[in-house]
């Protein structure tokens, strides 16, 4: 019998790997401008609502057990209809949508070394260069770059906690006592964008087909993963917002993680650490633009998205140049606290319907209810506060989810009507459902 790729401790830096990326460098500035030293609880509490949302995740998982991962729920959840094809549109649209966040850090860590600085225009420049260059990259096979993934994964992980455990000790109490902190309520507005350094933690359970013992290790990996990454996150927090006053965190919210490594090292820590943002964004940029194609295709494949999706050119699919189109436009017209914020959000309502759902097969799954309401909770608690501080400083951002909802919904009506196709489960062998089929097939025959 041919040996797993996955163990326990494999899965577990998956899901490290998956999560450490260029969020924390995004998110430790954009979510410390809106919390400054109470940030710390913020990723504290964001860590306990992926923990929820991990142990929902991986009961599902276990049940069904499918590369498709939180499509494949959805579907299972809320059956063959509207709703689920609506909700795998959308969240195909929120890849790109964090994808277009991660160009955008990119062309921001890049423009700290021209002369000219943080313009509009050089941010813009070297996010589409960037993009431009890994859709070429994906175009004639992305395996080099696939197999540099570890090494990428161990650079990042070094660097940052070598920077986190150096600025400790620099770290000044008075930065970080409560009379320098915002408002209370400001715990809880940060905490839509801080679970965009999170997110990752949900490519474990798209691993099970792949892991050893997946009864036994899912959920050990998912919660392991996730607690090394909370507590490297709430270290790195305390780290950037202990050297940096908060007004600098604000002026410097964009690339604040490099910021902090300029009193203790030098602009020499400055320049490393903007260096290692822009390899991890290329590493997720890469990762991230191949798992939005390939869930393109995927989708294509069931019937759910156009076939234009579908056709190849040269070792990939037309899915990759209609996905990179889509993401131009968002990285010229929106800034990256807009984006990243938008990305998190739809992502913490997919969630929190992925949950909820769960409700539906609880006793299928055997999961804990207590534990999944609390993860149904914790996604749309997030989501709602984020959205209420969005509505008072970027107005405009609540427009674009709603937009973005409308429009997955409508697509998913047009392609109904149009194509006649629907995305279908992939897990069938649940008792109830295989009846249903023999029943269908029975009456076809």
């Amino acid at each position: 019998m041919q040996k797993k790729a996955f163990g326990l401790w494999s899965a577990v830096f998956l899901g490290i790997g998956s999560m450490v990326g260029i969020g924390i460098f995004i998110v430790i500035g954009e979510a410390g401008a809106i919390a400054g030293n109470l940030v710390v609880y913020t990723f504290t509490i964001g860590g306990i609502i992926a923990l929820l949302c991990g142990y929902s995740l991986s009961k599902l998982a276990l049940k069904y057990p499918s590369r498709g991962g939180i499509i494949e729920y959805l579907v299972q959840e809320y059956e063959e209809g509207f709703f689920s094809g609506a909700m795998g549109v959308l969240f195909y649209l929120a890849q790109l949508i964090g994808l277009a966040a991660v160009t955008k850090s990119f062309g921001t860590y890049a423009a700290t070394y021209l002369k000219s600085g943080i313009t509009e225009f050089n941010v813009n420049m070297f996010a589409i260069l960037i993009l431009a260059a890994f859709t070429f990259i994906n175009l004639i096979g992305a395996k080099v770059v696939a197999k540099s993934e570890n090494i990428i994964v161990i650079i990042k992980l070094t660097a940052l906690i070598l920077f986190t455990a150096a600025a400790l000790f620099y770290v000044n109490p008075e930065l970080l006592k409560p009379k320098e902190a915002p408002a209370l309520i400001n715990i809880l507005y940060a905490l839509g964008l801080v679970f965009f350094a999170y997110q990752g933690f949900s490519v474990i359970t798209n691993s099970i087909e792949d892991m050893e013992n997946p009864q036994k290790n899912m959920l050990k990996a998912m919660i392991l993963a996730i607690l090394i990454v909370a507590a490297l996150y709430i270290s790195t927090a305390v780290a950037v917002l202990g050297n940096l006053p908060l007004d600098e965190v604000i002026k410097a919210k964009d690339y604040a993680l490099a910021k902090a490594a300029e009193p203790i090292f030098g602009s020499l820590g400055f320049k490393i650490m903007a260096a290692v943002a822009l390899i991890s964004a290329t590493s997720a940029i890469n990762a991230s633009l191949y798992a939005a194609t390939q869930i393109s295709y995927d989708l294509a494949r069931k019937g759910e998205l156009p076939k234009v999706y579908e056709y190849n050119v040269f070792n990939s699919t037309e899915g990759l140049i209609v996905s990179s189109l889509l993401i131009v436009p968002m990285i010229l017209f929106l800034n990256l606290a807009q984006i990243a914020t938008i990305a998190s959000i739809i992502v913490l309502l997919i969630q929190g319907f992925v949950h909820l759902g769960h409700f539906f097969k609880i006793k299928e799954t055997n999961a804990n209810a207590i534990l999944v309401a609390m993860a149904a909770f914790g996604s749309f608690f997030a989501a709602i506060f984020a959205l209420i501080y969005t509505h008072q400083k970027m107005p405009l951002v609540g427009w674009y989810i709603a937009g973005s909802f409308f429009g997955a919904y409508i697509i998913e009506v047009a392609l109904r009507l149009t194509t006649k196709r629907v995305i279908k489960k992939a897990i069938l062998w649940d008792a109830k459902e295989i009846e249903k089929r023999l029943k269908e097939i029975l009456k076809i025959v």
